[in-house]
């Protein structure tokens, strides 16, 4: 039997790319007795290594709460996430900071750089505490302040450049610990429409010639359109995902817009 194009392109992936992430039957619940939301509803999938996912979903969806218990910032009230061989809902609560720092990366709306730091010393940042020699943090921070394209803006201050350039700073922090996953929350929302196509284009060549695992999650379709598979929720649960395969991000885009139009146009308000 002939395969399609996307089969084939899925095939290849997933021959030569081992499953980073499985999430398997996780649940999750706030409230008390009388009074209980479900937020995940028994949700499964997984993630290889070096993929591009993207999260899309109404607000209540259940996609930031994912988020949060994907990066341990929260927990599962029931079910298993498996990152690179390891259960993390078992993680004891005095490893979770070096667990993180030592397999993720993190990207928000907001940025979260120290003002009173420069750019360089902000993307610095994560290999200082790691205790890595002065020489070792400086040729890394050029060459991913390259990548990220700010090598011209890092002796200035958060307050001295865009967002764009802030939000890229954000990104070059996030990775240059080469961690296993960079989750990224709406990392365009606060951006303007040229600031949202640069950081994205860039994301999508790291992902490509680096092999950065990314977990994004935003309302956008424009945003998606440029991961290679898109999961999204409704009610906590997976509601369709579809992949991009070999379509251009065009044809990809409009894709998108059709199953956002199925849930009612609920993904992108």
């Amino acid at each position: 039997m002939l395969l399609s194009k996307t089969e084939r392109w899925w095939s290849k992936l997933g021959s030569g790319n081992k499953i980073l992430l499985q999430v398997e039957n996780i649940e999750k619940y706030y409230g008390n007795q009388g009074s209980v939301t479900k937020a995940l509803n028994q949700l499964s999938f997984h993630v290889r290594e070096g993929e591009y996912i993207s999260i899309m979903g109404a607000s209540g969806s259940g996609k930031t709460t994912l988020l949060n218990c994907l990066s341990t910032i929260d927990t599962v009230s029931a079910g298993h996430i498996i990152l690179d061989g390891r259960d993390i809902t078992d993680i004891r609560e005095n490893e979770i900071a070096e667990f993180r720092r030592d397999n993720l990366g993190f990207v928000f709306q907001e940025y979260n750089l120290l003002d009173t730091l420069t750019l360089e010393e902000n993307v610095a940042l994560p290999l200082t505490i790691k205790g890595l020699n002065s020489e070792e943090i400086d040729k890394r921070v050029r060459d991913t302040a390259d990548k990220l394209h700010i090598s011209d803006v890092l002796e200035k201050f958060p307050y001295q450049v865009s967002g764009g350039q802030k939000q890229r700073c954000a990104f070059a922090r996030a990775v240059i610990c080469r961690p296993k996953m960079i989750m990224a929350d709406e990392p365009t929302g606060a951006l303007d429409s040229h600031s949202s196509r640069v950081l994205l284009e860039i994301i999508a060549q790291l992902n490509k010639d680096m092999g950065t695992t990314v977990f994004m999650v935003t309302h956008d379709a424009f945003c998606s359109s440029y991961a290679d598979r898109i999961l999204f929720l409704k009610d906590g649960k997976i509601f369709n995902e579809i992949r991009k395969g070999e379509k251009t991000r065009s044809v990809f885009y409009h894709e998108i817009l059709d199953v956002l139009s199925l849930l009612g146009g609920e993904g992108i308000c």
